[in-house]
This record gives C-alpha cells, sequence and structure tokens, in this order.
C-alpha cells in the first residue's frame, strides 16, 4: 500500500490489453512503483498459462482496506472522480462512514483525450497538497492521469488509482457482492446487468491470453495502432 507517496495501478483486464498498443499507458504501468493483480480473468489465464499463483487484490478490496486506516481519517485526501453524481454520492457514503470529507475533498474529472494531460487538476493538487489522491476514472485514463500527476507536482503524493470500487461502495456502480469477489465474477456479473455497455469493453480482453500464453512476464513489444480502452 503507498501510504507515504508513489503511484499505484490497479490495470484492468480490457485496458491490460492496450499495453501494447497505446505508449502512455504503457509508459504509466511500467512506471509505477506499486501495480496489484485487480483481473479475475487476468489471474485465472496466469494459473493456466504460467508458472506461478499470483494473488488476487481487487480494487474493490484494496479501497475498502485504505479506507479502514485509521490515518486516512487525519490527513489531507483527494479524490478524483467522473461525474458529479459520483462526487455526491461519495460525500454521502463517507460521511456515514465517519469521515469529514466534503466537496473541498473532491474533483469532478473532464472528458479527457488520448494524453490526458489536466494542468488544472495539477494547480489544485500542488495548493492543496493532500497527502493521498483516490483516483475513481476508467482503466487506461487513471493510469495516466496519474503518471500526469506524478510528473507535474511539486511534491510526492500518493497516487491510487482504483477505478470504479468507489462506485461499488456507494451507489454509483451496483455492488459486487463478496462472493463473486471471491470467484473472480465480478465482471461477469456487470456483463449480465448491462450487457449493451460491458460486451464491447470486455471483448477487447480477448487477446489477453494470447499476450500472457506468449510473453509470461515479459512487455510485449509496442505495436503501431492505438486502441482505446474507456
Amino acid at each position: 500500500m503507498c501510504r507515504r507517496g508513489g503511484l499505484l495501478v490497479v490495470p484492468a483486464a480490457p485496458a491490460l490489453v492496450n499495453i501494447q498498443y497505446d505508449e502512455k499507458y504503457r509508459a504509466a504501468l511500467l512506471e509505477a512503483d506499486l501495480a496489484i493483480a485487480d483481473s479475475g480473468f487476468m489471474v485465472l489465464l496466469w494459473k493456466i498459462f504460467g508458472e506461478q499463483t499470483i494473488a488476487r487484490i481487487s480494487g474493490l478490496s484494496y479501497l475498502k482496506r485504505l479506507l479502514r486506516g485509521s490515518w486516512l481519517r487525519d490527513t489531507e485526501v483527494l479524490f478524483v472522480v467522473p461525474t458529479d453524481s459520483a462526487r455526491k454520492k461519495a460525500v454521502s457514503y463517507l460521511m456515514l462512514q465517519g469521515f469529514r470529507f466534503g466537496t473541498d475533498n473532491f474533483y469532478v474529472a473532464p472528458f479527457y483525450t488520448d494524453d490526458v494531460e489536466d494542468s488544472q487538476l495539477a494547480a489544485i493538487v500542488d495548493a492543496r497538497r493532500p497527502a493521498h489522491i483516490i483516483i475513481g476514472l476508467g482503466g487506461g485514463v487513471q493510469e495516466k492521469l496519474g503518471a500526469y500527476l506524478q510528473k507535474h507536482t511539486k511534491y510526492r503524493p500518493a497516487i491510487h488509482c482504483i477505478g470504479a470500487a468507489l462506485g461499488f461502495l456507494t451507489g454509483d456502480q451496483k455492488p459486487i457482492p463478496d462472493w463473486a469477489e471471491r470467484l473472480y465474477l465480478g465482471w461477469l456479473l456487470r456483463l449480465v446487468r448491462n450487457p449493451r455497455l460491458y460486451f464491447r469493453r470486455f471483448w477487447m480482453a480477448h487477446e489477453l491470453p494470447g499476450l500472457i500464453s506468449k510473453y509470461r512476464d515479459n512487455v510485449p513489444p509496442l505495436l503501431c495502432r492505438t486502441k482505446q480502452a474507456r
């Protein structure tokens, strides 16, 4: 857990495929201080093709542990969320959990292009100097934003890229039950609940078995075409 600064990433399977297509996303993952295995699909594939077993730590379980830390209540925290609705739900949820976070602790992100640059956010971070920045955006975007902040701020905050995990807790996303987390089936529940939204997104992961089978723990070569992972 990044408590004293650094970038933590939690790459999901659809976005992880982009490590061979998106140079900036690839750099963000490779330069991160810590990466945890969030993707149940990736962990299952590694058990099939790899020689080692990877312990899965989902972004949801990581966030729950992060929020349980008493030290988080006594420090400055900035949450980056995708919509104003997500912000309102997060404020209400965290207040019920005993946190004294208000709207000033949240930044509603704009729609980013492939470059994912945000000088306004970087200025806010430098002015407020939060010890922790928790980014809850889509995979392939949040990692690049975290890497951007790491390079464009004047100190070293702890940056946690936790994806949809905050939304699962606040009700902005439909919750994932514990049994689905244990069985690596959170992705399947999301697909069943909203196939029109998630089928295309999860279909991007169909290249992952081939990547893991061919390259194992080596980084695949960078290819020319660019794919979106949002």
